[in-house]
């Protein structure tokens, strides 16, 4: 199976993925399973005779000789879009070898499409899954599912509650789910408010704030409380989903024709991305988008020592550019 998502993948994004992977080993009943973290292009710890990096060399005798206690196992490639070309390669070899008797299950779990050599041998017969970006009205239709296999009723008002201190992270709404399943019963918008009124990632909202606003000083202030308790591919899923609704603000010719592309809902935070972006300038979006994705880069494949100075520099460039819309 190949499960493919954006290739700016967020935590939504990554949970729906990591959801079709359980699903594919649950329905074949595998609980053997062997995951591989591919390491960002560039990075790794050594690489043999093939050119194949240690952590994608360790799946081959799974891929090869499936259970060692008999029965069927599966292997799990976790950010598969990084596999290096020596790597699709060899992959693409021993997955051609591999019966189909029902004992090995491979899931690739890729944003974006993987190097052609692998997928051209996965079309073989790979089942496709395709998980779309998430929007925050599609965390607002997962969220009331989540919430009937949890026995809890949304109360008025509480999906949308949900939603504005979580945003579309569906890692994080299912954990705030299951604290709000200890009490049970229906959930009410006040509840949510008091519950998780202390986030510990609350400063984000902050953070955006004050680099929409372009006042720099705060907004690094506000990225070094976010840094005390949070990821920073958290921070930057949470920029580069506002970079989005920024950029379809843009272009689109009238509010409500904003809403409707961008998922967004009516209220304050939407209206402040519209009225904001109508005047920002086309090549500070282009920038902004340029900036985000090299970020993306370092954050995933530089040492972690680099990640604040990163962030940092990324803060400022935004401030600036996005402030101008503003002045």
């Amino acid at each position: 199976m190949v499960v493919s998502g954006p290739r700016q993948c967020g935590p939504g994004e990554r949970e729906l993925m990591f959801e079709a992977a359980d699903q594919a080993f649950a329905r074949r009943g595998i609980s053997d399973i062997t995951r591989i973290d591919v390491p960002g292009r560039g990075s790794g710890d050594g690489t043999d005779d093939a050119g194949v990096r240690t952590p994608v060399a360790s799946a081959i005798p799974a891929l090869q000789s499936g259970s060692l206690f008999g029965g069927a196992t599966g292997v799990l490639f976790v950010d598969a879009h990084q596999l290096q070309k020596a790597e699709a390669q060899v992959l693409a070899e021993v997955i051609v070898a591999v019966p189909d008797d029902g004992t090995v299950t491979v899931v690739f779990l890729t944003a974006g499409s993987l190097l052609a050599v692998l997928d051209r041998a996965l079309q073989r017969g790979a089942e496709q899954v395709k998980v779309a970006a998430v929007t925050e009205r599609t965390a607002a239709n997962w969220l009331g599912v989540a919430a009937r296999q949890r026995s809890l009723r949304l109360g008025d008002g509480a999906a949308a509650a949900l939603i504005r201190r979580f945003g579309s992270d569906l890692a994080a709404l299912a954990q705030a789910l299951d604290q709000l399943a200890v009490d049970g019963g229906t959930i009410t918008a006040d509840a949510v408010t008091d519950r998780f009124r202390n986030r510990p990632d609350e400063p984000m909202w902050y953070y955006s704030d004050a680099v929409a606003a372009g006042r720099t000083g705060e907004a690094l202030r506000r990225l070094a409380d976010f840094l005390l308790h949070g990821h920073p591919l958290q921070l930057l899923a949470f920029l580069q989903g506002d970079l989005r609704r920024r950029a379809i603000a843009a272009a689109a010719p009238d509010y409500e024709t904003f809403l409707d592309r961008s998922g967004a809902t009516r209220g304050r935070p939407a209206e402040r991305v519209w009225k904001a972006s109508r005047r920002a300038r086309p090549e500070d979006l282009r920038r902004a988008l340029s900036a985000l994705a090299r970020a993306d880069i370092q954050l995933k494949t530089a040492p972690e020592a680099t990640h604040r100075v990163t962030l940092e520099r990324l803060t400022v460039a935004l401030s600036l550019w996005y402030g101008a819309a503003t002045r």
